[in-house]
């Protein structure tokens, strides 16, 4: 959302200025509508471009945040999202109706911490654990279980491994659910304190 509104803004900016110099330009000045053109299409990128430096600016800020440390959480995010859709290809070729839920649910788990470090990259911190060893191994687990899953005629040893395979990603479910709690834990603190003012505030009324 924030990169879209972010797009939205720059665009509307550079549209603006584009406009602005091309009317300053061939009405003001009497330069040709070449050079007119030229100009305003300049002054547009270079605005549209100073634009969204700005607002990176003040989103890195505001998030407590230095430039190098945006940069090594983005990259990290980018690499996670890859790895993020190959897990789900690999769980969601797999036509299974008994693990359906529970592969659904080990991906929207996975998103959900993924959109928490998206929109508030400081979070990053908080679920590296996921970012650095659990999702690797859910990425890896997923597409062995997609590709033992796959073989018309399992050996004995292949069905053992599809099930060893199986019952550990079923355990890596309450792992990343962790993940997430410890993501928004600050959060829940934060609505437990709340919710105790408000209690104290209504005995008080009531008194």
């Amino acid at each position: 959302m924030r990169a879209i509104m972010q797009f939205l803004m720059q665009s509307f900016v550079g549209a603006v200025s584009l406009t602005a110099i091309w009317l300053v330009s061939f009405f003001i000045y009497g330069q040709t509508v070449l050079l007119t053109s030229l100009f305003s299409a300049i002054g547009g990128v270079l605005t549209y471009a100073a634009t969204k430096q700005i607002m990176d600016y003040r989103f890195v800020k505001s998030q407590g945040l230095t430039k190098k440390e945006y940069k090594f959480i983005d990259a990290n995010l980018k690499e996670a999202r890859g790895k993020i859709t190959r897990m789900q290809k690999a769980l969601f070729k797999v036509r299974s109706f008994q693990h359906a839920r529970e592969n659904l649910t080990i991906v929207r788990t996975a998103q959900k911490i993924y959109n928490n470090a998206r929109k508030e990259p400081v979070r990053f911190y908080q679920a590296e654990r996921f970012f650095y060893n659990h999702l690797d191994s859910l990425v890896e687990l997923s597409e062995r279980y997609a590709y033992l899953s796959s073989q018309p005629s399992p050996s004995i040893e292949m069905q053992k491994s599809l099930k060893e395979t199986r019952q550990t990603l079923t355990a890596f479910s309450p792992t990343i659910k962790k993940d997430l709690q410890v993501m928004l834990r600050d959060d829940l603190e934060t609505l437990d304190f709340e919710l105790d003012v408000a209690k104290k505030t209504l005995r008080r009324s009531k008194k």
